[in-house]
C-alpha cells in the first residue's frame, strides 16, 4: 500500500485496544481488569500453543536443542501466567460481585484453547467434549487434538529414533521402557547431553 508501516498498525492497537467491552452500566471499575487479565491468557494460551506445535516438529526432525530451548520459554510464559494472578488477587470479592451475574452463563472452563494446552500435554480426556456447550469450530478444534500426538508422543518418538527401545503407544510395557530409558539418560547424562537437558526442560 506505501504506507508506513507503524508500531500501532503492525500491533493492530487500534483493533486490539476496541475488544475490551465491559458489560455492566454504568462500567464496573474492575471489569476492564477482569476482561485484560482474561484476554492476556488467551494470548499467552495461543503463544503455548504455537511453541509446543514447534517443540513436536522440532523432535521430529531430531533438533533436540531447538525443542528444549522452547520447551523453556513455555516454562516462562507459565510463570508470567501464574504471576497474573496475584494481579487479579487485587480485585475483591465485593467488586467482581459487582458484575459476576452478567457473565453468566459463561466460564473460564470453556476456554478451548486451555483444553487444546492440557491435550497436546498428554491429558486427554474425551469426556470433556460432552462437559460444555462447544460450537462446530470448537468441537472440530478439541477432537483434532484428541486424535493428534502429544508433546509425551513426540518425545517417545524420539527415544525410538535414538535407539531406545520403547514399545509402541498404548504398549503396556511403555512406562517401564520409558523409564528405563530415563534412567539411561540421566546415568549417561555426558552421552546423552541434548537428552538430558530436555529432560530437565520437561
Amino acid at each position: 500500500t506505501g504506507m508506513t508501516l507503524t508500531y500501532s498498525k503492525y500491533l493492530q492497537l487500534p483493533e486490539l485496544l476496541e475488544l475490551q467491552r465491559p458489560r455492566s452500566t454504568p462500567p464496573e471499575h474492575d471489569e476492564m481488569l477482569f476482561i485484560i487479565i482474561h484476554q492476556v491468557y488467551e494470548l499467552w494460551f495461543r503463544e503455548m500453543i504455537h511453541e509446543a506445535e514447534a517443540v513436536m516438529a522440532a523432535l521430529g526432525a531430531g533438533k533436540v536443542r531447538r525443542g528444549t530451548r522452547l520447551y523453556r520459554r513455555m516454562i516462562e510464559i507459565q510463570r508470567v501466567l501464574l504471576q497474573q494472578i496475584a494481579v487479579l488477587e487485587t480485585m475483591t470479592p465485593v467488586d467482581f460481585n459487582e458484575f459476576r451475574d452478567l457473565l453468566n452463563p459463561a466460564s473460564g472452563f470453556q476456554s478451548i484453547q486451555f483444553r487444546e494446552l492440557e491435550f497436546l500435554s498428554g491429558m486427554k480426556e474425551p469426556a470433556y467434549l460432552k462437559m460444555v456447550t462447544l460450537d462446530a469450530a470448537g468441537r472440530a478444534v478439541l477432537e483434532r487434538r484428541l486424535a493428534e500426538p502429544s508433546l509425551g508422543d513426540a518425545f517417545d518418538a524420539l527415544l525410538r529414533v535414538r535407539g531406545f527401545g520403547l514399545p509402541a503407544a498404548g504398549d503396556a510395557g511403555l512406562p517401564a521402557a520409558r523409564v528405563a530409558a530415563l534412567k539411561t539418560i540421566y546415568d549417561l547424562h555426558d552421552d546423552h547431553d541434548d537428552l538430558y537437558q530436555l529432560c530437565e526442560a520437561m
